[in-house]
């Protein structure tokens, strides 16, 4: 009984001197593998559909919206309509009144630079857009002003009447894009970009020139530059959840 004994006692001595002599290993490894939801975010520009109701010179309606493709680069897209009737002025007399309407479509992408806790997906984007608009502009009245017109008082533009319309007018620019995107409540988002354009074809009539662009604004005389921005609201549609990267440690930080 005694032999019995003094064995189980050396047994049990050996297997802790073999535990012992394994190092352990004080860091816990996460096993747990956190995903995100990609899908796709559809929605409305905010800005045009309050100033179709406030503005009675205006009508407009764009839909936005972006597809999540990696962890920080989305396809984005615009749609838009848009018809402004305004007049130009020069030295505070009004010149002629006109309108422009047609649609316009934005391509192009979306790059995040925030880093988002788990969980979140808010965005600070840059990116850029190919866009196209086609339009037509409608000289609805016009008022006899320059100061060398001795010979010919009456003539304004060549050809050109009251109420008549240009049409298949067409423009191309390039965007520049600075966004912001958060979440308002579950998968509904707000945002707001600021986007500078480029033109790069500009079709219009010889006898009266393209002066508003659908999706451009304003087209500034001896420039290709203009501005324009948009306040959105947008649904996030999850379709499918990806592993999220892990970021591999430096050296300096183990």
């Amino acid at each position: 009984m005694l032999r019995y004994f003094i064995s189980i006692i050396f047994v049990s001595f050996s297997f802790l001197a073999k535990g012992q002599s394994e190092p352990l290993d004080l860091q816990q490894k996460d096993t747990v593998e956190y995903k995100q939801e990609y899908g796709l975010r559809v929605g409305a520009d905010l800005n045009r559909l309050i100033f179709s109701f406030i503005d009675e010179d205006y009508t407009g309606f764009e839909l936005v919206g972006d597809y999540r493709i990696t962890e920080k680069l989305y396809l984005a897209a615009e749609l838009g309509n848009e018809e402004k009737t305004q007049t130009e002025d020069l030295s505070n007399t009004p010149l002629y009144n006109y309108t422009s309407s047609g649609s316009y479509i934005k391509l192009g992408v979306d790059l995040n630079t925030y880093e988002n806790w788990f969980g979140m997906n808010n965005a600070i984007t840059v990116g850029g857009r190919y866009s196209v608009a086609s339009f037509s502009q409608t000289l609805n009245d016009y008022s006899i002003f320059e100061s060398n017109r001795f010979f010919n008082p009456e003539e304004f533009l060549p050809g050109a009447q009251p109420g008549e319309e240009f049409s298949s007018l067409s423009a191309s620019w390039l965007e520049f894009v600075f966004g912001i995107k958060a979440e308002l409540f579950a998968n509904i988002y707000i945002g707001m970009s600021v986007r500078l354009g480029f033109l790069v074809t500009n079709k219009e009539e010889e006898r009266f020139p393209n002066l508003w662009i659908p999706g451009f604004n304003r087209v500034t005389d001896g420039s290709n530059f203009g501005v324009s921005y948009n306040y959105s609201i947008s649904y996030f549609i999850p379709l499918y959840k990806k592993a999220k990267k892990k970021k591999e440690k430096s050296p300096e930080t183990e």
